[in-house]
């Protein structure tokens, strides 16, 4: 597999076609582009904020519940169709998640992860149980304070990863 690649589901081996992983049928691959310290924090977290904005441009920012995964995020809720973010993330195809905490005030030792990536209205299995979620797929990331401290003599220490 390609590096930063891990195969999600489906045991089958993968070809390797001019350098990509083509996967075999009933086989999907996932480019799971979160280290395993960031993946255990995003699945021990439980709540997030979601971000998206209209087709006309308007924000909008609601904290969620949250599933983290095969390397997406899938945020539900109550009457979920009636809600902007449901609108807006089907709208433009886009949204934002961060998920962070303060494990310490003093000293302060924030950690979190802010996601961009493309949104769609899937039916699927998450913490809501069966049901309908905003399957957002991660295209670029920023995390701090997970691996690593997220301060180093005063500044700042931000990882930021883009597929």
């Amino acid at each position: 597999m390609l590096r930063g690649e891990r195969q999600i589901l489906g045991m089958d081996t993968t070809r390797r076609l001019y350098g990509h992983l083509m996967p075999h049928a009933k086989t999907s691959i996932v480019k799971i582009m979160f280290s395993e310290k960031e993946i255990a924090y995003l699945q021990s977290q439980r709540l997030a904020r979601i971000a998206t904005v209209s087709s006309d441009g308007k924000p909008d920012v609601a904290p969620v519940g949250f599933t983290f995964k095969s390397g997406r995020f899938l945020v539900g809720g109550m009457d979920l169709k009636r809600t902007l973010k449901y609108t807006n993330a089907k709208a433009t195809g886009h949204a934002a998640v961060v998920v962070d905490d303060l494990p310490s005030a003093d000293p302060p030792q924030p950690r979190g992860i802010k996601v961009h990536g493309s949104a769609r209205i899937i039916q699927a299995e998450g913490y809501l149980g069966p049901a309908e979620y905003i399957e957002i797929t991660p295209e670029r990331y920023w995390s701090w304070g997970i691996e690593a401290p997220a301060f180093d003599r005063g500044k700042p220490v931000m990882k930021k990863v883009r597929r």
